[in-house]
C-alpha cells in the first residue's frame, strides 16, 4: 500500500478514537440531564458555586421560545459556517489545481484581477 493509503487509514482511525473517547467521557457524567449542557450554562453554574453573590454583567437580548427553535438556529449557524468553510476550501483547491494545470502546460497562470 502507498503512503497516502496509510495516511488515510491513520486519520480515519484517529477520528474513530476521538469519537470513542468523547462518548466514553460523556457517558461517565453523573447527571444524564446535563450530559450535553452548553459551556455557557456550565460556566455560569461553576461561577455561582464559587461565588453565590456574583451578578452577571449582561443578559441575553434574545431568548428563543423553545428548545426546538434554539436547536434550529444553532443548526442554521453550523450550516452557514460549513458552507463558508467549504467555499473557501473549494476556492483554494481550484486555485491550486489551476496552478498545476498552468505549470504542466508550460505557461504561468495569469494573475487574478
Amino acid at each position: 500500500m502507498s503512503r497516502k493509503t496509510w495516511t488515510t487509514i491513520g486519520l480515519i482511525a484517529a477520528l474513530v478514537l476521538i469519537f470513542g473517547i468523547s462518548f466514553v467521557v460523556g457517558g461517565l457524567h453523573t447527571n444524564p440531564d446535563e450530559r450535553f449542557a452548553g459551556t455557557d450554562s456550565v460556566a455560569t453554574a461553576t461561577i455561582q458555586e464559587a461565588n453565590p453573590d456574583y451578578q452577571p454583567w449582561f443578559e441575553p437580548f434574545f431568548q428563543p421560545e423553545s428548545g426546538e427553535v434554539e436547536s434550529g438556529l444553532f443548526a442554521l449557524q453550523a450550516a452557514l459556517g460549513g458552507s463558508v468553510l467549504g467555499f473557501a476550501i473549494g476556492g483554494l483547491w481550484g486555485r491550486r489545481r489551476g496552478e498545476r494545470a498552468g505549470s504542466a502546460a508550460g505557461t504561468a497562470p495569469e494573475p487574478a484581477t
